[in-house]
């Protein structure tokens, strides 16, 4: 959705989108924190301007971004939602450890929306180094957070629609 030098914040709204009926589920990773809860406000921010209420935002933590696909796969076993986000933060060290968990996460969280039909969206900085997540968690870039909330209202209500139809 974002493109070199846009800002991650920066999205049409979809004002025709009423979601006041949208259930998510959010699994955010602990590990680096302060990044993942900008991340989360700016997502909770903006499902919340398209009208999703609070009590169908049902937040849960896991350890570190590897862990999020299994916690989305929980979510979506245990909970009914309509999508669920991921919110992550891995940044580049000195090891080749940074790909390996990369595509890790990227490739468990693609699997399990295929697995359960169930919209999951990739909320997951993965940057050179911690300036580059500041910026956009919340920073010069705007929040990657806020376009995983918007993503995830326009994937609930694509299928929504598309459901919809088929009946």
């Amino acid at each position: 959705m974002s493109g070199k030098k846009k800002n991650l914040s920066d999205f049409d709204q979809g004002s025709d989108i009423d979601a006041s009926d949208v259930r998510v589920g959010v699994v955010v990773a602990e590990w680096n924190h302060d990044i993942t809860s900008a991340l989360l406000h700016g997502a909770v921010d903006t499902m919340k301007s398209f009208g999703v209420i609070d009590e169908n935002i049902h937040v849960h933590y896991v350890p570190g971004s590897f862990e999020l696909p299994m916690g989305a796969k929980l979510i979506t076993a245990s909970l009914q939602v309509d999508v669920v986000i991921c919110l992550g933060c891995v940044i580049q060290g000195e090891t080749r450890h940074f790909e390996f968990i990369s595509n890790a996460v990227a490739n468990g969280i693609t699997q399990v929306g295929l697995d359960t039909n169930i919209p999951v969206v990739f909320g997951v900085l993965t940057t050179d180094n911690y300036q580059q997540a500041k910026d956009r968690a919340g920073g010069k870039h705007g929040n990657k957070g806020d376009e995983a909330g918007a993503t995830a209202v326009k994937m609930a209500e694509l299928k929504r629609k598309l459901h919809s139809k088929s009946k």
